[in-house]
């Protein structure tokens, strides 16, 4: 009788591993988020595209154009972007912007398992096209290998971020200069 009960006991066991397995993935590791998060949301997204929207009003009578991006409104839009793709390249982004570089944690998953990641981008300007351009400086991306197309899946969002978001308004718009530091973007540029 108490063979029996083990039995059954190890097969529940075997069949609830199952199932959890399939609700969810595995963690696999990975670098680790920051302590301090980036609160965003989607009307950090809409802010930047409001702020972006009266900077080519205001660059329309001046000729000059400046943009302050911070953390949260990076890290929306980016994430907007990303719910709006069938199979995003990364989930759950959380960007940084330190020391003149741009870190972009997220989170990946092959199969069932899933990592962290994190990729450091050097943001400059093209001096020929006036559009930015993003130099990976480095990427980790936990145990697994650098997923196929990932560098130029992000540097689309990355280059929809600073292009596509200026939308129609940005004919004749010329970037100048990126700076990086503090949590913030500062973005110059020039309406010929």
């Amino acid at each position: 009788m108490m063979i029996m009960k083990t039995k059954n006991h190890f097969h529940f066991f075997i069949l609830s591993l199952a199932v959890m397995s399939l609700a969810c993935s595995i963690f696999v590791g990975g670098p680790e988020y920051p302590a301090q998060t980036v609160p965003s949301s989607p009307t950090d997204a809409q802010a930047l595209r409001d702020m972006i929207q009266q900077a080519m009003l205001t660059g329309a009578e001046t000729g000059v154009i400046t943009l302050q991006i911070s953390e949260s409104q990076l890290t929306g839009f980016v994430a907007e972007k990303l719910s709006q793709q069938t199979d995003p390249p990364f989930t759950d982004p959380q960007i940084y912007l330190r020391n003149g570089q741009m870190q972009m944690y997220g989170r990946i998953t092959q199969g069932w398992f899933s990592a962290n990641m994190l990729i450091v981008m050097n943001v400059a300007i093209d001096p020929v096209t006036g559009q930015p351009t993003i130099e990976i400086a480095s990427a980790d991306f936990g145990p697994f290998p650098a997923p196929e197309g990932l560098k130029s899946a992000i540097s689309a969002v990355i280059g929809e971020t600073f292009t596509g978001s200026f939308g129609p308004v940005a004919s004749g718009f010329r970037l100048e200069a990126i700076t990086i530091a503090d949590g913030f973007m500062t973005v110059t540029g020039r309406i010929k």
